[in-house]
């Protein structure tokens, strides 16, 4: 039990699952002696739904932001128990905005603080993990998304987004202010690439559209009926584009690989992170997430209800629901839930932006994992925890 991991952004829709994976000895027993979940919000083990591990140290409350980097190395070393032994870095925090150039600086700065500290605090280091996403290939551009240098299936080979695009996106700065800083060091980093991630959170998230989609289908089932056709809430292109499901649970299994077979060859590069080496579509899926909630899925209407006006208009109904079942509150419309973002993701992703699988597998990783599988564990987790019935 030589390998002690540090997961900055436990309690996120990414690093929940990667907690979970490590406490039940992903890859194997006797890998982890101690694992460090940081939240930035106070969180339970309890509350957590992580297993109850004498490994496990839950440290809330460490603001990446503030302070001096004195003060913030300082207060690491004071929470984080035995921080010297740290081998293995999961950066998964991050701090969502409406302000880019605010939000670019913030999400800077607290990478670089984080790293910096964990450098000097642990000569044990090994491995650090940037997560990154689709958004290097500009999917998050939409309709303005580069075809002509970026193009399905996206390979981590492809070029970086051009100017003006180049200089919005704040993993293009962390990247090169890694690999200069890291340049001389004898840890290995790489930076992981998911998709939308498909993930439980125990408390509210800005950005898990699985809790979204969980909470509007129990409802949808509670008002329209089991067995009742449930439409797509999106359009006829977003329900035929190709993509990857990146669930939390599979990203934290291929990331926890690569960080214990990658050598130092490998120091700065990416992998492509996802369910399966094959793309699905919507068409394929929505079928099989709402067989879950006993529901038909069917395609698109011309004219469909957004999800979140629905959730809305219905929240008498799901009131009763928690009160009967004993739900947790304060989850189907929380002042945490990014607005929109839901319509956003079901909507705009009007195009095929699949990724080429090849690098990932071609590390000796060969797990799968499908939709109804994948999704769900989320929905199961959900149900455990008290936030669907």
């Amino acid at each position: 039990m030589s390998k002690s991991a540090l997961v900055f952004g436990a309690s996120g829709v990414t690093g929940w699952s990667f907690i979970n994976e490590l406490l039940h000895d992903y890859p194997k027993p006797n890998t982890w002696s101690a694992v460090h979940a940081l939240t930035n919000r106070p969180l339970s083990q309890s509350q957590s739904q992580w297993p109850d591990d004498a490994r496990l140290n839950i440290v809330s409350g460490i603001d990446l932001l503030q302070g001096s980097q004195e003060e913030l190395e300082a207060e690491m070393k004071e929470k984080i128990k035995k921080i010297e032994e740290v081998t293995h870095v999961y950066y998964l925090a991050y701090k969502a905005g409406t302000d880019m150039q605010k939000e670019l600086e913030e999400a800077v700065s607290m990478f670089k603080r984080a790293t910096i500290a964990v450098d000097k605090l642990s000569n044990k280091l090994e491995f650090v993990v940037l997560q990154t996403g689709a958004k290097m290939y500009g999917c998050h551009l939409l309709e303005n998304h580069p075809t002509d240098y970026l193009h399905v299936p996206h390979a981590e080979s492809q070029p970086r987004l051009k100017a003006p695009y180049h200089d919005m996106l704040f993993y293009h700065p962390q990247l090169d202010w890694l690999s200069a800083f890291a340049a001389s060091k004898l840890w290995t980093w790489i930076d992981t690439r998911p998709d939308i991630i498909i993930g439980f959170v125990p408390n509210q998230n800005f950005y898990s559209l699985a809790t979204v989609l969980g909470i509007y289908l129990s409802l949808f089932r509670q008002v329209e009926g089991e067995g009742a056709e449930c439409p797509f809430p999106g359009t006829e292109a977003s329900w035929k584009a190709l993509s990857n499901d990146s669930s939390s649970d599979m990203i934290a299994r291929q990331t926890i690989h690569l960080s214990l077979v990658l050598g130092t060859e490998t120091k700065g590069q990416g992998y492509n992170v996802a369910d399966e080496r094959a793309p699905s579509s919507w068409s394929k899926k929505w079928p099989i997430i709402t067989d879950y909630f006993g529901l038909k899925g069917v395609g698109p209407p011309k004219k469909g209800e957004e999800i979140r006006k629905y959730i809305k208009s219905h929240m008498d109904v799901w009131e009763k629901l928690e009160k009967e079942k004993g739900l947790q509150s304060g989850h189907a419309d929380s002042d945490r839930t990014f607005p929109g973002f839901e319509y956003f993701l079901m909507t705009q992703f009007d195009f095929d932006r699949q990724y080429d699988m090849t690098k990932m597998y071609g590390t000796g990783f060969e797990e799968e994992r499908g939709t109804g599988y994948a999704w769900g564990l989320v929905f199961d987790r959900m149900r455990k925890a008290k936030i669907i019935p």
